[in-house]
């Protein structure tokens, strides 16, 4: 009896995106891993490096903000010239740029030298929105390429904040044992590796578009601005406030802001598009991300320097070792991880809106309290938890609102510009606050090197209140907002 031919059922084909990407987001990682030991590898040793340069410690503020600056430069430019010259060629340029500054650090010998070093290593910060660019644009070819874009951010993330960790964990275990120059190699060592690692690991790509130009006359004017404002702030620290130049300088970088704005208006491509940022639903979210970067960032090292200030010496302080600000910043990191992964389930229940507003005053609360409770180092590990868990909330927010509010060919822009507002508000914060903590000098008598306990007060009430404002203006948002709830993921 003749039997009919089996027919083979070919088995489906399957995807070459997804082992494709799987590899790609394996070489990123590893350079988001090092992200974030730089990003928490400085702060246990600030006192220290502050010894070995013969700076006080309230100086450090100036490395903040001369990084914080070039950063926020470094994300506009560098986000746009990956549309225009390939996403892996630029994320390859920043990195040779972090690695360059790193090196300047191990082998600085004075305050300029370090404060080029760290300026420059500020290049790491375009690392992020260029890995997701890049993560996008692989999986191009797949159905699931929003999923799997979302998915491979949020390892990053994750991986980002782990890292942070880790790095001022190690940095706090190991200074003391070995040399502060042997010590600064360590991770200038991880970021020439991330040169071979982007190298070799990721495949080129070609431009998103041939046609598209860098607008370098806006980005001049914006330069001009910020660098006038800061150049401002230094003029006030060297001079006092008594001099004229600084106040001239300051008024002229804001006066710019005026026909940098009516410039932009009038381009096609703008570095800056102003007419997007007048947008009800969108001006709310950068403001808060201003006023946030100025709360967070700019309280950054003056929480770090109060934890290590001797208050035998100077009469205030914790007199922490520098084992324990890792520690601080452990809390504070795992706080902000939390707040991020817990916003989209208070969303669900009180709205986007509600759940962002309420996270700006959980953060604020939190640095707020540094106001009455400064005494103990365990209130203090409560007051930076508290912090964090707003801070997150908020940080995890503030991109999806933004996107919300924007046309589907300025989603980069606007999630783009939260990361660079919070960067400027953190340069000017630190550059502000080094005027403070240096203004009224060291206490009459102590050993220099310490700043005044009021101009603490001064950082915790100006943090303060501009997290309150991120609040205020975060309510001002369109109560539609609240009927689209944030997305599980972020």
């Amino acid at each position: 009896m003749a039997t009919e031919p089996r027919t083979t059922v070919p088995s489906p084909t399957p995807n070459p995106v997804v082992p494709r990407i799987a590899m790609v987001i394996g070489f990123l990682l590893f350079t988001e891993l090092v992200y974030g030991i730089l990003r928490g590898f400085y702060g246990p040793i600030v006192s220290d490096i502050a010894d070995h340069l013969g700076i006080r410690d309230s100086s450090f503020n100036w490395f903040e903000t001369a990084q914080h600056s070039m950063a926020a430069f470094m994300v506009l430019v560098f986000s746009r010239l990956g549309d225009v010259r390939g996403h892996k060629r630029v994320l390859l340029w920043t990195t040779c740029i972090t690695a360059a500054g790193s090196w300047i650090l191990v082998f600085a010998p004075s305050f300029t030298t370090f404060l080029i070093g760290y300026a420059l290593q500020g290049a790491c910060a375009v690392w992020l929105s260029v890995e997701i660019a890049i993560i996008y644009k692989r999986t191009a070819g797949s159905e699931h390429q929003h999923r799997l874009s979302r998915r491979a951010a949020g390892i990053l993330v994750a991986s980002f904040y782990l890292s942070i960790i880790v790095g001022a964990v190690s940095a706090g275990a190991l200074v003391g044992t070995v040399p502060l120059p042997v010590l600064l190699s360590f991770p200038a060592i991880l970021t020439t590796a991330c040169i071979v690692v982007v190298w070799f690991g990721i495949e080129n790509d070609e431009p998103a578009t041939e046609s598209a130009q860098l607008d370098w006359a806006g980005l001049g004017l914006l330069a001009a601005s910020l660098g006038s404002f800061l150049a401002g702030m230094v003029a006030l620290h060297l001079q006092g406030a008594g001099s004229l130049l600084p106040w001239a300088l300051i008024v002229a970088g804001l006066a710019i802001q005026v026909p940098f704005a009516r410039y932009e208006a009038r381009q096609s491509e703008p570095m800056i598009d102003v007419t997007l940022l007048k947008v009800r639903a969108q001006w709310p979210v950068q403001l808060a991300a201003l006023l946030y970067g100025i709360a967070l960032l700019g309280a950054e090292i003056p929480i770090i320097t109060y934890f290590r200030t001797d208050p035998d010496v100077a009469g205030y302080g914790l007199g922490t070792p520098a084992e324990f600000v890792s520690v601080g910043i452990a809390t504070q990191v795992v706080g902000i991880a939390i707040g991020a992964l817990t916003v989209p389930v208070i969303a669900r229940w009180l709205g986007a809106r509600r759940a962002v507003v309420l996270a700006a005053v959980v953060g604020a609360t939190g640095i707020s309290l540094w106001i009455p409770f400064h005494d103990s180092t365990a209130l203090a590990l409560v007051n930076v938890g508290v912090t964090g868990l707003g801070a997150g909330a908020v940080m995890a927010s503030l991109p999806v609102l933004a996107a919300t509010a924007a046309p589907a060919d300025r989603t980069g822009f606007a999630t783009g510009m939260t990361n660079a507002g919070k960067t400027i508000g953190g340069a000017i914060a630190s550059a502000a606050f080094a005027v403070v903590l240096s203004a009224t000098g060291s206490l009459e008598g102590l050993t220099e090197g310490y700043a005044p306990l009021s101009g603490y007060m001064t950082v915790w009430i100006t943090c303060g209140s501009a997290a309150f404002l991120a609040a205020v203006a975060l309510w001002l948002l369109p109560r539609s907002v609240d009927e689209e709830p944030l997305p599980r993921r972020i």
